[in-house]
């Protein structure tokens, strides 16, 4: 069985934004930031459980909608003074297309 599920074309995720994928395992945010690297994170802040996908993507980090909390796209993990950390998840694009790993990140 093949663990990588195709997503959509990269540039169907906006630059500095996501698309959310609807799994099983609850809602997934694929961001894409300004250098088009492409992260995959639980559309869910660490926080107050904000839908991150919402959120504002700078460099490799996304601020929350509700409280501006930022999250490190790489790590999933809060920025200080903030704790917290949504689940990441393994991402890989290949000859365009984009596709997601929901085994841990």
């Amino acid at each position: 069985m093949n663990p990588w599920l195709k997503v959509c074309p990269v540039d169907e995720i906006p630059r500095l934004g996501a698309r959310v994928v609807r799994t099983a395992r609850g809602d997934v945010a694929v961001f894409r930031n300004g250098a088009d690297e492409v992260f995959a994170l639980a559309d869910r802040c660490p926080h107050e459980g904000g839908p991150l996908s919402q959120g504002i993507v700078f460099d490799r980090r996304v601020a929350c909608p509700l409280h501006g909390t930022t999250v490190h796209l790489d790590s999933g993990r809060a920025q200080a003074p903030d704790e917290g950390c949504a689940q990441r998840y393994r991402v890989r694009v290949d000859k365009g297309v984009v596709f997601l790993n929901l085994g841990e990140g």
